[in-house]
């Protein structure tokens, strides 16, 4: 690949991840995105991506073949290996020679070795303390990544967190949102069943509002599913709940 085309790749690809961050995005297409884009412009046999994931330190989230799959899963099983390292250590890991690591992870080297790859380069997914897991290069020929390819690894693993993290951030305020309706939408059937039952039962608002949480209490429902119910069937819930 020439220069040119590649630095234009390479350009592309920062520019295509940014534009998924200002609109809608399904993350997963995102990350399925980065690892071919990854493997096409350094000139990689495979790339992949272990993410920390709730319940588990880290997952494969995404990778380019069952071989890179294949490999990542070794190295989560055996529990060493570059991928492993960096996210554990925040810092990239860079493997020229898988023979030159047999003494440090003996059997995950001759895992990938039998594998075919020669090379590896891991590069945590880090914002600033947090790392949420690693982007992951293999290579099977003689030559590694050079120091340029790495600087521009890197950089596609950070807008990658930003994005990760974003979308992570968006989805909790969607989940705040959410409450803060239903909070909102409780309030509004407590009122009405308030004005159901100071209606039915001749007495104060205060009085109804009392009333309704110690049947609520008692019964050890949700104030609000009370309430609905009360207004849903006002004519004969109210008769049911004389007593309140």
């Amino acid at each position: 690949m020439g220069s040119d085309t590649r630095e234009m790749q390479l350009i592309e690809t920062f520019v295509e991840i940014a534009d998924t961050m200002v609109g809608g995005y399904d993350v997963v297409d995102l990350l399925y995105r980065l690892v071919s884009r990854c493997s096409d412009i350094f000139d990689a046999a495979d790339a992949g991506i272990l993410l920390r994931t709730e319940g588990h330190p880290l997952e494969v989230v995404a990778s380019t073949t069952e071989r890179s799959q294949l490999i990542s899963l070794l190295q989560l099983t055996a529990d060493e290996g570059p991928c492993v390292d960096a996210y554990r250590t925040g810092e990239p890991v860079t493997v020229s020679d898988i023979d030159g690591i047999r003494a440090r992870w003996p059997d995950f080297a001759a895992r990938a070795g039998a594998l075919g790859y020669r090379w590896m380069y891991a590069v945590p997914l880090r914002l600033r303390d947090e790392v949420i897991g690693s982007l992951n290069l293999f290579g099977d020929g003689t030559e590694s990544l050079s120091p340029e390819d790495a600087r521009a690894v890197r950089g596609l693993a950070d807008i990658a967190t930003i994005g990760i993290l974003h979308e992570q951030a968006f989805r909790e305020a969607d989940v705040a949102r959410r409450q803060l309706q239903r909070a909102l939408d409780s309030r509004v059937v407590i009122e009405q069943a308030k004005g159901v039952l100071a209606h039915a039962h001749q007495i104060d608002m205060d009085e109804a509002f009392q009333r309704l949480r110690d049947r609520a209490r008692s019964s050890r429902r949700r104030l609000a599913d009370l309430a609905r119910d009360v207004v849903e069937n006002a004519a004969d819930r109210t008769r049911e709940l004389g007593d309140l």
